[in-house]
């Protein structure tokens, strides 16, 4: 086959284009100094120690990973039931549903963000703790509906058929057939929907007030006072901490099986 001489250079240019920040971010991260710079001076893992050391970021890293575990809690509490609804049966108005559960998606970030901000905050007056949780559950949902959705749109359904016809009731065939046979799915979607959680700027922006802060916001903080090289270190570990996350996906159940529908 004939290489084509400028679909390579186009190719290079592309990852150049997204990779190259990711590199120059990783690199100023070892800066010795107390200024961010590019290219660094030297080598220094001070600000990685400096990481752990500000109780700020060791706080805000615990309130998301709380909200993340919760709000996925929830997701899945309502996403299977609603996965498996709109693959097995057929109802009016399903579509609409379906478009319902995926909206958070196509919705701009920030709209969705004013107004969980006005209903949910100052309308419903609901403590800031627990509208950050909604918030999250909101955005974790149609993660959780969609790559449940594709593993159930891939399963046989004569299965469950077969059990029930064996006098097994509908959730005991729910949770001793289906489930079991959709767990990789399921893991698949919960890491998916921890990720958008815990990396979410848009939504916590809006639902984050007085004590209550998610780790993304808090490095937003940050740079606005500081401009040491603590952020690049924290980026570093949440791109290390994000790679985890999606090899387990890939290896669970690849990308390409929920990227279709």
């Amino acid at each position: 086959m004939k290489k084509n001489p400028g679909l390579a250079l186009f190719t290079f240019v592309v990852y150049l284009f997204l990779l190259g920040p990711l590199v120059i971010i990783a690199l100023t991260s070892f800066e010795p100094g107390s200024v961010l710079k590019f290219p660094p001076t030297g080598f220094s893992l001070k600000w990685y120690r400096n990481v752990f050391d500000v109780d700020m970021f060791v706080t805000t890293f615990q309130t998301s990973v709380g909200v993340s575990l919760l709000g996925n809690l929830f997701a899945i509490l309502l996403g299977i039931p609603a996965a498996y609804a709109l693959n097995r049966a057929a109802f009016r108005g399903k579509e609409t549903l379906n478009a319902i559960f995926l909206s958070p998606v196509l919705i701009p970030s920030i709209v969705l963000g004013f107004t969980l901000l006005k209903y949910v905050v100052i309308t419903l007056d609901i403590p800031i703790y627990a509208a950050l949780l909604i918030g999250h559950t909101v955005i974790m949902l149609p993660f959780i509906i969609r790559v449940v959705g594709s593993s159930l749109a891939n399963f046989d359904f004569s299965i469950e058929e077969a059990a029930m016809s064996l006098g097994a009731g509908r959730l005991t065939t729910f949770f001793k057939v289906i489930l079991p046979n959709i767990r990789s799915g399921i893991i698949a979607a919960v890491l998916i929907a921890f990720l958008e959680s815990f990396n979410n700027v848009d939504i916590s922006l809006f639902m984050t007030g007085p004590g209550v802060s998610t780790l993304p916001i808090q490095m937003l903080t940050y740079v606005e006072n500081y401009f040491d090289p603590t952020v690049s270190a924290i980026s570093v570990l949440l791109m290390a901490f994000t790679a985890v996350f999606m090899f387990l996906i890939e290896r669970l159940m690849g990308l390409s099986q929920f990227t279709k529908q």
